[in-house]
């Protein structure tokens, strides 16, 4: 199994990290995934992300997931 984010624009299209320069890992388990996004979501924002969905194996757990302060 491979958890990994899906990356999203203000208009949930997903977006390529490689053209933010940010690579998003692949991890082993859900929680390695949420452990990664906690650390990373500050760098996102920056970098215009505004929404994460949380996929395993390509398929969408859950999200899509705000990542400013409401």
């Amino acid at each position: 199994m491979s958890w990994t984010w899906q990356l999203e624009d203000p208009s949930g299209t997903p977006i390529d990290p490689a053209t933010l320069g940010v690579e998003v890992p692949e991890c082993d388990n859900q929680g390695d995934a949420e452990s990664w996004l906690g650390e990373a979501w500050r760098d996102l924002l920056d970098r215009g992300v505004a929404t994460v969905t949380l996929q395993e194996d390509g398929e969408r757990v859950y999200g899509p997931m705000g990542l400013a302060a409401s």
